[in-house]
This record gives structure tokens, sequence and C-alpha cells, in this order.
């Protein structure tokens, strides 16, 4: 006896090859009926014995796709249905989207070896996808996840696609980005000029190749826009890029052709490896000697004894790297501060100066993004995420929700992203980068209002920052206008707070947390520049316990720019002589005056670092956002924590004072203690710092997030001095910076924290 029963499945399941699999296994159990996706997932109609439905579903649940998430699942029986055989039915569109979207996924070792193969009819085609990997978020304008949805509905299969994508037992079935050399993606090499060299698919990457290794500067249109390449061995041409680029410090990111090439030259514990073969396929950001090979760390990192690193993801990137013998240099193709570029008249004309040639491609980028960076701490292997946007966003993969309301989270000024709840799932945008740029701008804006399109909700709650001149903040009261609905102010370090509570499930619990929120700049409630906080959550409520102490915030943004300032708004008398040989005598009567006329005071423990580092002769002027921080992080290579000691007295203060720190580090610099000993002793400072401050309160979990924690040194400190019966929280899924505020308020205002 047959019966008849509707499956639910809910989560990251289209674009995942999710409609063949069940199609398969409805064959292998006899089951007849349907498959197909619609507004809120993948929905299964089953008509066959009860005990084989059951298993049919069983098996769905517990096998499903290997880069498909099952959020949701449902069985239930209906009224008997009829069915000849199992079909694979199309998308018909009737209510709003309420499912994960899919990211991008990278090729898959399958679609590799197509393109290595010369008797495979997709030999050399670069686009080469299957349902397992290629592009999605990318190039997707709505949902659900159908070709006609998305920009590569402009080429249409030929028969031998469609044929692939006609059959059960191809891993082509089905596949939504499926197109070959005959109907497919056309790439093109050109000078920077716009005229044509080939557009072969034999050669192009060939040539592209010789260009690099010649020492050309090479702009690739790859599957999420555009990323400039060169050789990573030649220190002129990386010269070149850096003043071209106006990137002068910050480091490059290394393109490698497999783990094994990345092995010669890198020692990988099996976490690196891991996330460097993973579907999202990272940069990650590992230790590196000075030289390697024929490599410059110094050239690429400058100042860094560390490097980033990573594969092909797309088949773009699989053949260059295939005709290359070296690593090469594969950065955001940008200019310093401005995003990441898609289109091929603005790279032209933003690019041309930088690049020497270009390889297009006719396939429309619909959602560029940056390439996410993840670091492991060096001795407990906590993975932090410096940056998340290919292959992670715009998916949280946390709990889902129940709430009637669209809300549209805005998040802050730096590191950008958006978060939107407008059905059960929540969903954070890709990093989108700094406001104060124009174009950064241009495009968060851009994004607000495809994300509110994509879903067909306007909103009915804007959440912003409570800095009153965060373009974020200016930009999320004009939206409240537009919409005619509710502004929600959520001061800033709450909102990482409530970022990293709720990546643990912790926001409705009655016990005591501490909350650690260190980061650079920050509006406080006082009217202040908050960053080094202490708070304390129970029962929906956050307490600020201390901050650091105040000190004198002089000349604006200027002292986020140059961390000598930092010194000198900490400083007394006692740093004279340091101060002399860091600013002229005018310079100092011009500071001393701003000192003392200062309004503005912060707690930021970001700028504490860049004291430190001032101090140190690590650096007195930043070219990068956290640079000083970065190398003051860099100069420490080991550190024995039994032998380190406090700069603090007493940790017993809510309000521990950074002059004192800072005084103790000048006293052992004086003593000719090594600047090892004395970074080793500052992060042991803070770490000790951290626990004493949650042990003096019987506090036994301890959640830590802002910009501070990208420090990973601190990290593997503060795992070393735990107690037994304490718990750290760091950021999971997000990264501890700025991206993960918008997060943060969305959390913040719909479990009602106050």
């Amino acid at each position: 006896m047959t019966s008849s029963f509707k499956i639910i499945i809910s989560g990251q399941v289209q674009g995942v090859g999710f409609r063949p699999f069940v199609f398969n296994l409805a064959l292998k159990y006899g089951i007849k009926g349907t498959v197909s996706n619609n507004e809120e997932g993948v929905i299964i109609y089953a008509t066959g014995a009860i005990k084989k439905v059951q298993a049919f579903y069983n098996e769905i649940i517990s096998n499903p796709p290997p880069v498909s998430r099952i959020i949701n699942h449902l069985l239930e029986e209906i009224e008997d249905k009829s069915y000849v055989e199992f079909n694979i039915i199309s998308t018909e569109k009737n209510t709003r989207l309420n499912l994960q979207l899919t990211p991008d996924f990278a090729i898959c070792s399958e679609c590799v070896r197509d393109l290595d193969n010369p008797e495979n009819r997709r030999f050399n085609y670069p686009f080469t996808t299957c349902v397992n990997c290629g592009p999605r978020w990318a190039i997707t304008e709505t949902f659900p996840f159908e070709r006609f949805n998305t920009s590569i509905d402009v080429f249409k299969m030929c028969k031998a696609c469609l044929k692939e994508y006609k059959d059960p037992l191809n891993r082509r079935f089905h596949s939504q980005t499926n197109t070959c050399l005959e109907c497919g993606i056309l790439p093109i090499l050109t000078d920077n000029k716009g005229r044509p060299l080939t557009s072969s698919y034999d050669d192009i990457f060939k040539k592209t190749a010789q260009l690099i290794e010649s020492g050309s500067i090479v702009a690739i249109k790859n599957s999420s826009g555009y990323l400039l390449c060169c050789s990573a061995t030649d220190k002129q041409v990386i010269k070149k890029l850096r003043e071209k680029k106006n990137r002068p410090k910050k480091p490059f990111a290394i393109l490698y052709k497999s783990i094994e090439d990345i092995e010669l030259d890198i020692d990988l514990n099996q976490k690196q490896k891991q996330a460097l073969i993973s579907p999202e396929r990272p940069i990650i950001i590992v230790n590196a000697s000075k030289s390697i090979n024929n490599l410059s760390v110094n050239d690429l990192a400058p100042g860094l004894n560390q490097l980033g690193i990573m594969l092909p993801y797309s088949g773009i990137l699989q053949m260059l790297a295939d005709c290359i013998s070296e690593p090469i240099v594969a950065t955001s193709g940008n200019l310093h501060g401005s995003p990441i570029l898609s289109e091929e008249a603005s790279a032209i004309k933003i690019l041309g100066s930088v690049a020497d040639y270009f390889v297009h491609h006719n396939l429309e980028i619909l959602n560029p993004q940056d390439d996410s960076v993840i670091k492991f701490s060096s001795s407990h292997d906590v993975p932090v995420l410096f940056r998340r946007s290919r292959g992670f966003a715009p998916n949280y993969y946390g709990e889902t929700f129940t709430i009637d309301r669209c809300i549209l989270a805005m998040g802050g000024e730096l590191k950008s992203t958006l978060s939107i709840l407008p059905n059960d799932f929540l969903y954070v945008s890709q990093y989108l980068g700094s406001l104060n740029h124009f174009d950064v701008y241009e495009r968060f804006e851009n994004t607000a209002n495809y994300m509110i399109g994509l879903f067909e909700r306007n909103p009915e709650v804007i959440l912003v920052d409570s800095h009153p001149l965060y373009l974020s903040t200016q930009l999320g009261k004009s939206i409240s206008q537009t919409y005619s609905c509710e502004l929600v102010t959520i001061q800033h370090h709450k909102a990482h707070f409530a970022a990293v509570l709720a990546e643990h499930a912790l926001l409705d619990t009655d016990e005591e947390i501490l909350g650690v929120i260190w980061d650079g700049t920050g509006y406080g409630e006082d009217s202040e520049i908050w960053g080094g906080e202490f708070f304390k959550y129970q029962a929906k409520r956050i307490d600020r316990l201390g901050h650091f102490r105040y000190f004198d915030w002089i000349a604006g943004d200027k002292m986020a720019n140059e961390p000598r300032l930092s010194l000198f708004s900490i400083a007394d008398d006692e740093f004279n002589k340091i101060l002399d040989q860091k600013f002229s005598k005018q310079e100092q009567f011009i500071y001393k005056a701003l000192k003392q006329k200062a309004r503005l005071k912060t707690s930021s423990v970001g700028r504490l670092f860049d004291a430190a580092a001032s101090l140190l002769g690590i650096c007195d002027f930043n070219t990068y956002e956290g640079e000083a921080a970065i190398l003051l992080e860099n100069a420490i290579d080991e550190y024995d924590v039994k032998n380190c000691r406090s700069y603090l007295i007493s940790t017993t203060d809510a309000n521990p004072d950074p002059g004192r720190i800072i005084k103790g580090m000048l006293r052992d610099k004086e003593e000719g203690h090594s600047i090892q000993e004395i970074i080793a002793n500052f992060l042991y400072t803070l770490a000790k710092l951290i626990l004493d401050y949650a042990r003096q309160r019987q506090i036994k979990k301890i959640a830590l997030s802002g910009g501070v924690f990208q420090n990973t040194t601190l990290i593997d400190m503060l795992m070393e001095l735990v107690d037994n019966d304490m718990e750290l929280l760091f950021n999971l899924n997000l990264a501890p910076n700025d991206e993960n505020i918008s997060f943060g308020q969305m959390m913040y205002y719909i479990n009602g924290i106050n």
C-alpha cells in the first residue's frame, strides 16, 4: 500500500545539487513524485510504501550534498497523489523568499580534472562548473536559484550541455551554471588600451602567464571581480604594483597552484590545510620566514613574517596557476580603499593606469566580493576571521527566526556590512569596506537597496550606530524616512557584545557574562570615544562595569592614522626624550595646545596598541588600518608566559590606567630589555587584566569582541592563562572587527536587550 507525503527542506539547499540528489535517491527507493525549489527551499512530493518513503527521507537528512546545509526539515502525510514517475520540476514563484541564499563555491576536484584532461570536452574551459561548485551569489539577480534568475542565463546551453543537464547520472544534472566551450562565456586578453591580443581558450592563459613572468601586471576578471596579478618573485614589479595601487605596505595575497607547492615553502597544520581546500577557499594568513625559495616576504608583506596564501578557487585561477611555475600576487582589483571592481568599463577606467594587460570575460558579476581572510592562532589554532566575504556571504548559519517585521541593520563606518531579517533567516552581506570612500559608500547604498528589493519586503525597522556622523547612520535615517519606518540607535560596543553572545546562543541566559570589547573607536553613551570596555550581560541587560581610564583624543581622525599621537596623548614628562625624537618643537607646541583644549576623551585599546608600537619604534604612521597593531604582534616570534610580568601593579581597578602600562614599557625599554620581551609583557598585562577582572567578579564566562581580538598572540595567551572552570568566547563565524556590528545590532534589537 502506498501513501503520499510532503517533505520540506530549508537552509542552504538551492544551487548545491539538492534536486538532482533527491531525484537519484527517489529512483533508488522506488519513490514517485516531484522535487522543486520554492521560496522556502526544496519541496518534495513523495508517493510510495511508508517504510521506503521514511528511508528516503532519512537518507536526505543524514547524507545531503556536500555543500548543502540543512537548517529545518519536515515530513508530513498528505492526501494521496498519483504520479507515473519521479521528476524535477521548475520553480514557480508564488510568495516572498524564505530560504538561505547560496554563496560561491570553489572549483571542485572533478571539474579541475575536466579542465586538465585533453579528452574532456571542457579541456581548457575556464568557466567549468557543476552542481558542487562555481559562482552562485556573485551572479544572482534574485532567488529561487534558477538559471533564469542569474546573469548566466544569457548563455543558452548547447545540445551537449542540455544532455548533461537532463541526465540523472551526470554530476551536471540540473546544474544551473552549466556551460562549455561551445555555448559558454568568452574571455579575451587585451592590452591596457583595449587592443585584443587573443581570445583563444587554448592560448589566453599561456600568454597571460608569459606576460606575468616577464614582469607585467595583469588585471584578471575572476568569478567574483577583478584581481591584480603579477609575479611574486619579481621585486621590481611588486614595487611597481604598490606604487600604482597606492598600497605602500599592506600585504599582498599570494596564489599557489597546489597544497603540495605551498608545503615546499611553508609548514601547514591540519586546520590550515582544511581551510585552504574548503569550498569557501579563503586566504589563510600563515607564518613565513624572510626568504622562501625565490620569494621575498618583506616585499610581499613589508615588515611582517607572515603571508596571506590561497589556492585557485575558480577555473580561471586554476588555468593560470597551471601555466606558471611559481606563486603569483593575486590582490583585489581596486585602488587602495576602494571596492573591488567587476565591470569592464570601470576596470579599464580605474585600473588602466595600474595594469599593463587585462583578461576580461562577458559574464556579468552582480555581487562583487573580495576574498575572505582567516588566521589561526599559533599555539591553540583558534580561527579568527579577518574578512568575511566570498564563500561565506550572505548567509548567517545560526538559528532561524520568527519575527513579523522586516529589519535592516546598517552596521558601522569602517569594515562595513549590512544585515537584513526579512523572513525566517538572517542575511549578513559581504564585507563592503570603509564608508569614508565615496565609491564604497555608493556600493553600500546599492547593496542596501538590492537586499530590500531581493526579498520584496520594505523595511519596517532600521537599526543604526549611535554615532550621529557615521555615513551608515545617516543613510539609515534616509531609508527610514523613505519607508516611514522606525529608527533605532544602538551603541557600538554593545552591538559587538551582542554579536559574540548570539554566536554562542547565550542571549537567553540568566548567567552573568563578562564582555570585554576592545577596538579603535566607537561613540559612547557619555559622548566620549569608547574602545576599552568591560560589560556585564545578564537577563537581557548590558551594564558597563568599567573601562580603560580616559585619555585625550587629539587631532580627530589623524590620531588613528598616526600612532605617535596616541603616545603623545598618554605620555607625561617622563617621555620627553622619546617625544623629541618623534615630533618637531612646533608639532609639540601644537599638540600640547590641542591636548590642553581637548574636549573628547577615549578609552580605546586600539589607540593603546598604537601608543605601544610608537614607543617601541615599530610604527609612527599607519599606511593602512591597524598597521601598528599588526606590526607589534609580528615583532614577537615566541614567548614563555611563565616569564611574563604585568605592567599593572593592581588589576582590581574597574578603570585600569593605560598610562601606567606605557610607563612600565618605557622603563623596560630604558633598562635595555628586548622589544620582544616588552611586547610579551604588554600582551600578558592585557590577558591577565581580563582574567583578573572576571575572577574578582566571580564570572566564569568571558565574551571577547572588537578588532583588538584579531591579535592571535593575545588570544593564545588568554587560552594559556584561563582557569579550567572559566570559558572564553570568541566570534565564531564573523570577524571580531566592525564587520560584526550590523549582526550585533540585529541581535541586540530582536532579543530586547537594554
